[in-house]
């Protein structure tokens, strides 16, 4: 049997995990069930199968979200089935809206959030085929 990847994990630097972890859960609908550490430092959260991993950094400056270094680039994407219908719920949740629902010329419909440290989650649905 040939081995395959069945699933991946963006993993992001945050200066306050418990922070962090509920601005996910509350704002973005993702889940979680423990926060491991003492003092606590790390959260794997996930929404329909798919993960966010979160850990905490002792120095702030150490966090640098990919868009302050090559403009316009997210920290993680998700391809959803409904970006209307997410977009709508995330705005109801109170998520922090980083650029509004748009039809990109790579052939996706999406949108962008902001997170607590500044990163910048994107969530897009393929208007067509874009692999080959």
């Amino acid at each position: 049997m040939t081995s395959q990847l069945i699933g991946s994990a963006p993993i992001l630097l945050v200066t306050d995990v418990i922070a962090s972890a509920n601005y996910y859960r509350d704002k973005v609908g993702f889940s979680y069930d423990r926060i491991w550490g003492d003092p606590p430092g790390f959260c794997i959260l996930w929404r329909d199968n798919f993960h966010l991993m979160l850990s905490q950094v002792a120095k702030p400056e150490l966090i640098v979200p990919h868009h302050t270094v090559v403009s316009d680039m997210w920290n993680a994407y998700f391809w959803v089935n409904d970006a209307d219908a997410l977009f709508e719920e995330l705005q109801k949740r109170g998520a922090t809206i980083d650029y509004e629902l748009c039809d990109k010329p790579y052939g996706c419909r999406e949108f962008g959030i902001k997170d607590l440290d500044g990163y910048d989650i994107a969530f897009g649905q393929e208007l067509q085929t874009n692999r080959g």
